[in-house]
């Protein structure tokens, strides 16, 4: 996916005057955020969960290189293969040699956000290799030509009618000339038109949630089955996997699983958790005869023993986003790459650069609401904080900004100019007037007014003024 970060103003310009888009969010405030609280209540032992999956994910990382041995080890005595991809070029390069030594003509994906990472179809697609989207929401805005704009829900940006309007512009051909208007009809013909490609393919590519060092098992977590399909059906099964995803045991992953489910959709469980572990064997019934699992790093090993190690404990369940009151103005794609929302403005710098991403980070109120849901503790605003600072350091944001940020820390420096001048800011905004407690339109405030309102003073005056009217009584 090419990055279109350094444009991140524009497209949040885009994304606030899109009235479709403005709709689909609407409906993924009221559902992902209200049915994970729904979910964590119904489990005494949540927060509890949270602190060891925490646990889990530090000391894997704390030992990355020892696990990531003790699974290339266990996979290759199971008959699979691992391979190792220091940059997306690697990886990429990899698994093309893979699918043509398997002789593929189509390939059959299950949803990997590594994959759109790599920019992995554009380069099967250059390699003469078709491959096929088979998660809904992914084969969905592949019709459409568009990359993700949530990490679970990667079409979760359209609305019923679009998905109706490209259905029925790319299913006509295949005899499907109907417009169709309900959902389930609307997955009945996906799943019609998808089920050949399943048999067709001569290759399945997965990602992986989690890659167990004990057993070396790859995990897929999915709602819909098409995973299962993708890695039993083909001969060759390809498992894409960034180094972070590897955890001890599987006893680990028990509770990884009970966040992850809860933090991601507000389910107790996800409909399949697949354990893929090794080829086929002489008595399985099915499976692929080759199993290759290709691992990335891309940049992810630099941040090892470092303060922003703490990003690789994400386990990629959207929660972040789903809380995030940016990501629910603005949507996905005005991210500009692959992961959007808080992990994205955390991640994204590290991966593609600061120069190019430097706006995400910025791109946060640092409400918390992200850290306070993240199944496994991330100190989101803290690392989004970081990336401000180094910005700062490296002379990237304009003169005007860094002039104010100075004139900001002269006035902050000086408390009694502070009061002062916040008290005279106090009586101005007053003048106003005041609307239900809130201003829908303020001069030199368009910006935020835009999209939110601003708080209005309260009588009383400012903090200070009341807290030192208080200790003189």
């Amino acid at each position: 996916m090419r990055s279109t970060a350094h444009a991140f103003r524009g497209n949040v310009t885009g994304a606030l005057s899109d009235a479709n888009l403005q709709d689909s969010l609407s409906k993924l405030k009221k559902g992902f955020s209200e049915r994970r609280r729904q979910a964590a209540e119904r489990l005494p032992e949540f927060e509890a969960l949270r602190d060891a999956a925490r646990d889990i994910k530090n000391h894997s990382l704390a030992n990355l290189d020892f696990y990531l041995e003790t699974f290339e080890a266990k996979v290759v005595a199971l008959g699979g293969h691992v391979h190792w991809a220091p940059t997306a070029e690697d990886a990429r390069r990899i698994i093309g040699e893979l699918c043509r030594e398997a002789g593929a003509r189509t390939v059959a994906k299950s949803k990997s956000m590594v994959a759109e990472e790599i920019a992995l179809n554009d380069h099967l697609e250059a390699l003469g290799i078709a491959p096929i989207e088979t998660d809904l929401g992914e084969y969905i805005i592949q019709l459409r030509g568009e990359p993700p704009s949530h990490i679970i829900a990667p079409a979760v940006h359209l609305t019923k009618d679009q998905v109706a309007d490209t259905f029925l512009a790319h299913h006509g051909k295949l005899g499907y000339d109907k417009r169709l208007t309900e959902r389930n009809d609307l997955v009945a013909e996906a799943r019609a038109v998808l089920r050949q490609k399943f048999i067709d393919a001569d290759v399945g590519i997965t990602g992986a949630n989690f890659l167990i060092a004990e057993t070396g098992s790859s995990i897929l977590v999915t709602n819909e089955g098409n995973a299962d399909l993708s890695n039993t059906l083909p001969r060759t099964h390809i498992v894409l996997a960034s180094i972070e995803k590897v955890i001890p045991t599987l006893e680990d992953l028990g509770v990884l699983l009970r966040v992850l489910a809860r933090s991601a959709t507000g389910q107790e469980s996800s409909a399949y958790t697949t354990l893929n572990t090794g080829p086929r064997r002489a008595d399985d019934l099915d499976g692929p005869e080759a199993y290759h699992v290709v691992i990335l790093d891309n940049g992810r090993s630099q941040v090892l023993g470092t303060e922003m190690q703490e990003m690789l404990r994400c386990i990629r369940c959207g929660a972040c986003m789903n809380h995030c009151p940016v990501y629910g103005a603005i949507g996905g794609h005005a991210y500009g790459w692959v992961y959007p929302g808080p992990i994205g403005a955390v991640l994204n710098p590290q991966l593609i650069g600061l120069e190019e991403a430097g706006d995400l980070p910025n791109a946060s109120t640092f409400c918390g609401r992200c850290e306070s849901v993240c199944p496994v503790r991330i100190p989101l605003p803290g690392l989004m904080r970081h990336w401000r600072e180094r910005e700062f350091e490296r002379h990237l944001k304009p003169s005007a900004m860094r002039q104010g940020l100075a004139l900001w820390r002269f006035v902050a420096e000086r408390p009694r100019l502070y009061r002062a001048l916040t008290g005279l800011a106090n009586r101005v905004l007053a003048l106003f007037g005041r609307a239900e407690g809130a201003y829908s339109a303020l001069p030199l405030a368009g910006g935020w007014t835009a999209a939110r309102d601003l708080p209005a003073p309260q009588p009383g005056g400012t903090f200070h003024a009341q807290w030192a009217r208080g200790r003189r009584r």
